[in-house]
């Protein structure tokens, strides 16, 4: 199934893991860049909202949408060959995002980033699982994990810095540079492996994409027109029809994309949890929270910053620490504790977002951001421990394609489902009007929801967006606390998942 095992101790090892970790901080970069660079593209194209929003969605749909395929050919045809494949388009992508003369252009491209990612990241979480064997797999991929927590909370801190410097092709051309200096690293020091080699499932990996497509689209509407429009009715069934489909074509394959045993038991079930435990308590807050203390409460750069680094820092530390904590007191508990944390930091935090204080919100972030490190850390050695070394492509592609997707489906619900909540408290004299007030108000934009409500203070506004967010952190805390109990019963008493983790830990 390969030809040679990287020795965990070895220096090959260690360069490996650097060039997948290197992809590993391009990809969330490039995530947090959409958001970061929306405003500028907007003064520089003059597109309205839903057309911008289009700069981070075309990028999520194709990453979340493809990792699973990605996953696939990383066994079939080789780890080493997709991941170099994938970085090397990756960086050229970008490059087509930096010269792109328009905003169709750029959506185009921002697609194509997408595809490329999920060929990197897929592939070179597999690779790792090949490469590092035994005692140090499992803090191999604790600093995997970290990488790809802090490129999505020093994301936007550094995006910033950048798009103040060298404006917003700036921020776009750094994530290229990392997945460049990956691919020629890689290229230098990864060794080839391969999974089962067995017959494509081309079938199951266009459904598959096509449905968490829909799926995307339709709660990314739903914020947008309401459950009452037609394109959000019929996108959610085209996405049932499709997971149907989806199911009957894996139930015939021999070598199904996915094979859907995997779901009975316990131990896959409840990785696939983590990322999505992770998404709804913390992901989310790292691209509503700056937007509604910029946007709507005026709050300055630099204060938003110093609570987004409270919210963050815990993951540049604590992820590298629990894989040598879980061998006292076990993964399980780790990840339940955890959430736990996660789900109280958030509750916390919903008493004080009525009134934004910042020195009020530093101890419930570092609270949320402490818990949220916790399984961080142990997750992506997690989904690859619960299989077979042969199917970590498909452990991989499917534990990235909860998490990737989980993040951009997870932020349009929540986006759509805090517009709601603005709504609320605004007046309801003009429905039309008061719901795309909402929406604006949701997505941090408050000029643009006085033009709508014109009759609206600029303080009742910011009192409005602020009882919504504290419902909606106690709707999160809710959220991740189910999660964590969800997460002990599943994984509580796996014996097999305990197994597998003493063997990597």
């Amino acid at each position: 199934m390969t030809s040679r095992s990287t020795p965990a101790s070895s220096p090959a090892g260690h360069a490996a893991l650097l060039a997948v970790c290197l992809a590993a901080l391009a990809l969330p970069l490039a995530f947090s860049a959409g958001a970061i660079v929306v405003p500028s593209l907007g003064l520089e194209h003059g597109a309205s909202p839903q057309a911008l929003a289009w700069v981070t969605n075309a990028f999520m749909l194709t990453f979340g949408g493809l990792l699973l395929a990605a996953g696939a050919l990383a066994d079939r045809f080789g780890r080493r060959r997709v991941f170099l494949a994938g970085t090397a388009a990756f960086a050229a992508a970008t490059a087509c995002v930096c010269l792109a003369p328009d905003l169709l252009w750029l959506d185009i491209a921002r697609g194509l980033q997408g595809m490329a990612a999920a060929a990197a990241l897929a592939a070179g979480t597999a690779a790792l699982a090949e490469a590092w064997q035994g005692p140090g797999r499992a803090r191999a991929f604790a600093l995997l994990g970290t990488t790809f927590g802090a490129g999505l909370a020093l994301g936007p801190l550094l995006a910033g810095a950048l798009l103040q410097l060298g404006g917003w092709r700036s921020v776009f051309a750094t994530s290229g540079v990392l997945a460049l200096l990956a691919c020629l690293l890689g290229a230098r020091v990864l060794r080839e492996s391969h999974g089962e080699r067995v017959r494509l499932d081309a079938a199951g990996m266009v459904v598959f994409s096509l449905m968490l497509a829909s799926l995307t689209l339709a709660l990314l509407w739903l914020g947008e027109h309401g459950m009452g429009a037609l394109r959000v009715q019929g996108a959610f069934a085209i996405c049932v029809l499709l997971a149907c489909v989806f199911v009957g074509i894996e139930r015939r394959q021999a070598t199904p994309l996915l094979d859907l045993s995997l779901f009975s038991q316990r131990a896959f079930l409840g990785v696939q949890l983590l990322p999505v435990a992770t998404c709804f308590g913390y992901v989310v807050l790292l691209v509503v929270l700056p937007l509604q203390l910029l946007g709507v409460q005026g709050q300055g750069t630099g204060i938003v910053g110093l609570q987004m680094l409270a919210l963050s820092a815990p993951l540049l530390v604590l992820p590298l620490l629990v894989a040598r904590w879980a061998q006292h007191v076990g993964s399980t508990l780790l990840c339940t504790v955890g959430l736990m944390l996660c789900a109280l930091g958030l509750w916390w935090l919903s008493r004080h977002a009525a009134t934004p204080v910042p020195m009020q919100w530093m101890a419930p972030l570092l609270l949320i951001g402490a818990g949220a490190a916790l399984p961080w850390g142990l997750m992506d050695g997690l989904s690859v421990s619960v299989v077979p070394v042969q199917r970590a492509g498909m452990a991989a592609g499917m534990f990235g394609t909860v998490r990737v997707a989980g993040e951009g489906i997870a932020l349009a619900a929540v986006t759509a489902l805090l517009a709601g909540l603005i709504g609320r408290h605004l007046p309801a004299t003009w429905p039309h009007a008061t719901a795309s007030a909402s929406m604006y108000l949701a997505t941090g934009d408050l000029h643009s929801a006085q033009r709508w409500l014109p009759q609206a203070t600029a303080a009742g506004l910011q009192q409005a967006c602020g009882q919504a967010l504290a419902a909606l952190l106690r709707v999160l805390s809710v959220l991740t606390l189910g999660c964590a109990l969800l997460l002990q019963l599943l994984l509580g008493r796996t014996a097999r998942l305990q197994h597998h983790l003493a063997d990597s830990a």
